[in-house]
């Protein structure tokens, strides 16, 4: 299934005319969200089994457009000690998780949040958010899916938080696993955003021998091939009719912007001396989208408007038809895995592991 521009999956595309075959293996998701990843598993082919997720909000999202076998409504710190979880969730092919990442992404305050009890947006539960990994990787541990598949932002891999992944490694290691990691852009997997992301992938290893290639001088490693370059989709191509009219404020901003301006914190820098505003970037026709964030402030450059629902939808790589349940399209898309991005991932550990186990 290609769309116009020969990607391997398309980015346009609606749940009701889509062919889920569930002939690839079970996944399990947690921090579910509304289910960017889980629909990413299902275009290439997995049958996902259900989700944990803390937010009610994206557990009603989740439900209505998945409907889960399995569903848990709770933080993962009680999710992991249950004793009463089905049989088949001892059987994965993989388990999938996105555990919040606000701690360490450059936008937020990193190291100064770091250990601290933080809530999220809807106030759910103080959690310490840079411990949910481990306890994901508890969760791994217990369950011992053949595949683990953990996915982080970009600032996991700089500065003082490259200690966080090295203790990554050692938890995995300690749950039986080889693990590695591959920073990804969706932007280069037929996805209409610019949107660096780190993926650890983890092979349990009683598994791993047929795979095992030297690594390095001392280390040994399931071969895994993470390699995408499909061609760029603009925003151009995607954007539609436009979304609602920003402030007065930064309309006026928006006449005195200039061609090379990423966002509306240029602007104020150039006329102020000092900038602000950096958050709310600009779309490009000539580019793809810049990265879809829970904030969703993307104007678009040539008018000054946000940028329409579909657009993110698009850039997203969301369904069309998706029933978002009264939670801001940009929000849910924002805090989500593109679903295209997911299966292009899917689709190789299953031809490069699963398919040869």
């Amino acid at each position: 299934m290609k769309n116009k521009n020969e990607h391997r999956f398309p980015y346009e595309w609606t749940l009701k005319d889509a062919n889920f075959t569930k002939d690839k293996g079970k996944v399990f998701s947690c921090f579910a969200c509304g289910g960017g990843s889980t629909m990413g598993y299902k275009l290439a082919g997995f049958d996902v089994l259900g989700c944990n997720e803390i937010d009610p909000k994206m557990m009603g999202a989740y439900i209505t457009n998945h409907n889960p076998k399995y569903s848990y409504l709770e933080p993962i710190q009680t999710f992991k000690d249950r004793e009463d979880l089905p049989s088949e969730l001892y059987e994965l092919d993989i388990l999938d998780g996105s555990p919040p990442c606000s701690s360490f992404s450059m936008a937020g305050n990193r190291e100064k949040d770091w250990g601290k009890d933080k809530v999220f947006r809807e106030g759910q539960a103080m959690q310490v958010l840079d411990t949910l990994f481990f306890d994901f990787i508890d969760l791994a541990k217990k369950l011992q899916p053949k595949v683990v598949v953990a996915e982080n932002v970009k600032g996991l891999l700089l500065g003082n938080a490259i200690e966080y992944v090295r203790r990554i490694y050692k938890a995995f290691d300690d749950a039986g696993y080889y693990c590695q990691h591959w920073l990804l852009d969706a932007s280069k997997m037929g996805v209409p955003q610019r949107r660096e992301r780190v993926f650890f992938i983890c092979l349990r290893k009683d598994l791993a021998g047929p795979f095992l290639k030297q690594a390095g001088l001392f280390d040994l490693l399931p071969e895994l091939k993470m390699e995408f370059n499909e061609s760029k989709i603009n925003y151009g191509e995607i954007k539609t009719e436009l979304g609602r009219i920003a402030s007065d404020l930064y309309y006026d901003r928006w006449t005195k912007r200039e061609p090379t301006d990423a966002n509306f914190g240029d602007i104020t820098e150039r006329l102020n001396g000092s900038g602000s505003c950096f958050s709310d970037v600009f779309a490009k026709d000539e580019f793809p989208l810049p990265t879809i964030t829970s904030k969703g402030s993307i104007y678009d450059f040539e008018n000054g408007y946000f940028i329409s629902d579909d657009s993110f939808k698009k850039g997203g790589s969301y369904p069309l038809d998706y029933d978002f349940k009264g939670n801001k399209v940009s929000y849910l898309v924002g805090m989500s895995v593109p679903p295209v991005m997911t299966a292009n991932i899917a689709t190789e550990i299953y031809t490069q592991w699963l398919s040869k186990l």
